[in-house]
């Protein structure tokens, strides 16, 4: 090659390098390609953007099949995945009770928790809160609130001071005060199969309980006073579903509360450390979300056949108690809850059926 084609490509190279492009492929002298093969086109990786629209329309897919299930799910089965759905809540929130119980006076944590949860309607419902003041029942939101109270000295007292498995065990005999009093008082039809199962259930929780004359103490009695308000609580709530908001009974219940537990609260504060002040915030939150979960659930089902699926409470408390307190059921707590078990798989069972029932036999 002469030094003229030399010094001609030299000065091509310099300028391609300046220009910050890649040099053409060498030739030989004939203008043939020199041995060196082009490297192969590197293909660009795969955006993991373009497989977000595949998940999305899943999520979408499952979305709307879940909505088309639940707008036509009874409405006794509506209301049998509220309550669950608040029973799981309220689990956490008793075994939270349970550990700052001894140290933190039961009126000073039941005035923090609704004042939290008070808080928190107040947010959720924002410009809306003066619609929601109005109601048509305010003697009977008062009468719900002093409930209420009664209902949560009573039941709290009880979980503080014995055996979680055991405290939620007698709590169950409000199981028959509300299908009693949904039979009196709502005037709702409740079939022998509802009954059977109620009954039933009632039965594998006086296994579990295995009443004797030492359990018959003061704090076991508070238990059951605790039961026999919380059966007002769900009757009232069932009067008021009919025309009064989820939002409304919870803002007075909060109204009611905080009055009535004001002063007691500031005889008897004791100041918590950060720890239970955690505490005492997460039992609040969950008591919130429980509250808003069971309002909710006997607004939409009937209350006689909810009442039985309070008995998976049991099932939530037993774990509480052996996992965080040591506590270790007996054999009667683990065959009664053979049997609640059984009267509660039935009864969601039972509130699907009628529904479909309901469909085939309802007029055109």
């Amino acid at each position: 090659m002469s030094d003229d084609r030399l010094s001609d490509q030299e000065a091509r190279g310099s300028e391609s390098a300046e220009l910050g492009e890649a040099a053409p492929p060498s030739s030989d002298e004939d203008g043939c390609p020199g041995g060196n093969a082009a490297p192969p086109e590197i293909q660009p990786a795969p955006d993991p953007a373009d497989a977000a629209p595949a998940r999305i329309g899943w999520l979408s897919a499952r979305r709307s099949r879940t909505d088309l299930w639940w707008r036509g799910a009874s409405p006794n089965l509506r209301g049998s995945v509220y309550m669950l759905s608040a029973l799981l809540v309220y689990a956490v929130m008793v075994g939270l009770f349970k550990h700052i119980g001894t140290s933190i006076p039961l009126i000073e944590t039941l005035m923090i928790r609704q004042l939290i949860m008070s808080l928190v309607i107040v947010l959720v419902v924002g410009r809306a809160l003066p619609t929601m003041l109005r109601t048509r029942h305010p003697g009977l939101q008062i009468f719900r609130g002093l409930v209420t109270l009664a209902s949560m000295l009573c039941g709290f007292s009880a979980l503080i001071h014995i055996p979680l498995a055991q405290a939620t065990s007698i709590g169950f005999s409000q199981v028959l005060f509300v299908t009693i009093a949904a039979v009196l008082v709502l005037k709702e039809s409740v079939d022998g199969r509802r009954w059977a199962a109620t009954i039933i259930g009632f039965v594998g929780v006086l296994i579990m309980l295995n009443p004797s004359t030492e359990g018959l103490n003061f704090w076991a009695l508070m238990a059951v006073g605790g039961a026999l308000f919380g059966a007002g609580i769900t009757i009232t709530v069932r009067m008021l579903g009919t025309t009064e908001r989820t939002e409304t009974i919870l803002i007075y219940q909060g109204l009611v509360l905080i009055v009535a537990l004001a002063w007691p609260a500031w005889a008897y504060w004791v100041w918590p450390s950060a720890e239970q002040w955690l505490a005492l915030v997460l039992l609040s939150l969950f008591g919130t979300a429980g509250q808003w979960l069971i309002t909710k659930a006997y607004q939409v089902g009937e209350a006689a056949a909810l009442a039985p699926l309070d008995f998976t409470r049991l099932i939530f408390a037993s774990f509480t108690g052996f996992v965080f307190f040591a506590e270790i059921p007996a054999l009667s707590t683990f065959v009664g809850s053979a049997i609640v078990i059984g009267a509660t798989l039935y009864t969601i069972r039972r509130n699907a059926r009628s529904r479909a029932t309901a469909g085939l036999t309802a007029p055109t």
